[in-house]
């Protein structure tokens, strides 16, 4: 998402005509003004740009409006949990003091975080606003992610899935996004998956430079 640049000053002293030059009590009147609208109007733009316009750094407010505009919900319903094991807990139905691990028993609200939110929303923008082509999905993922690590997309060459690639170990809250939403960018009618790969794969050539050192990957 490129935001286009806006010079949002008035310059009110423009209107006042060389007659007028000497008139101080009219050009105190437009220095007057125009202090005014160099704090208030200027001032107004560039935090709605900040605040609400730009996704990269929009607030709560913000992106509660994006969320209405995108159609993206910025909670998530969690269902209860299902590890195989009781859940701690006392009482008739959680009599597994002692041995069980923290967990729900029935569904709850997950709201993102700030981050969160700003991901998933940007995620949504880019899958509209795009083609689904490889290299135009490497460049998103390069602006996104790129100050996290190295991510990109490979493609499979029979329309069945694409394969989104990560060099270092997501964090907690972005796997929460990937988990949970299914925005990830691709062709359309394709589906995805996710590999996660912290150490370079074994192979020969200029692009596989690191035989008897790297492991297998497929």
């Amino acid at each position: 998402m490129k935001i286009q640049s806006f010079d949002f000053s008035i310059d009110l002293l423009q209107a006042l005509l060389w007659q007028y030059n000497d008139a101080d009590n009219l050009q105190g009147l437009l220095e007057h003004k125009q202090a005014w609208y160099a704090q208030n109007h200027t001032e107004f733009w560039e935090n709605w740009i900040r605040d609400i316009f730009d996704l990269r750094t929009a607030n709560d407010f913000g992106l509660s409006i994006w969320s209405a505009l995108l159609g993206v919900p910025l909670s998530v319903t969690v269902d209860p949990t299902q590890s195989g094991t009781p859940v701690f807990g006392f009482g008739a139905v959680n009599k597994n003091f002692g041995h069980g691990s923290f967990g729900s028993q029935s569904s709850s609200t997950v709201k993102l975080t700030l981050e969160q939110k700003r991901t998933v929303l940007r995620l949504r923008y880019f899958q509209l606003v795009s083609r689904g082509t490889i290299p135009e999905i490497n460049q998103f993922m390069k602006v996104l992610l790129g100050d996290q690590g190295p991510v990109y997309v490979l493609d499979t060459h029979d329309m069945s899935y694409v394969i989104y690639v990560f060099t270092y170990q997501p964090s907690s809250g972005l796997t929460f996004v990937l988990d949970h939403y299914d925005l990830l960018p691709r062709p359309a009618g394709v589906g995805v998956r996710r590999i996660i790969t912290t150490r370079p794969s074994f192979g020969f050539g200029m692009q596989n430079k690191n035989f008897e050192h790297g492991t297998f990957l497929r």
